[in-house]
């Protein structure tokens, strides 16, 4: 008779495996639990993730203004005119 391999990895080896921490974890959509960043579906509530879920919106205005602001300080501080 053959012999069964041996189940060499314990319940608590594989948590160990899905808690790294250099994983990208986002919220999902739908439930709002956190998943993985390359996950297919959510494992909260079943939820299949498309591009349009993935999609980022853009920068606050706030952001663009002040790179702007910045932009022109750093320009006119180059040229001397500051």
């Amino acid at each position: 008779m053959l012999d069964e391999p041996e189940d060499t990895w314990a319940d608590a080896d594989w948590e160990d495996d899905l808690d790294d921490e250099d994983a990208v974890t986002i919220d999902c959509p739908t439930c709002g639990e956190a998943m993985y960043d390359d996950a297919p579906q959510c494992p909260a509530c079943g939820h299949y993730l498309t591009d349009d879920d993935l999609q980022h919106g853009s920068k606050p205005l706030w952001v663009v203004l002040t790179a702007l602001i910045c932009l022109a300080l750093a320009v006119g501080w180059a040229l001397g005119g500051w």
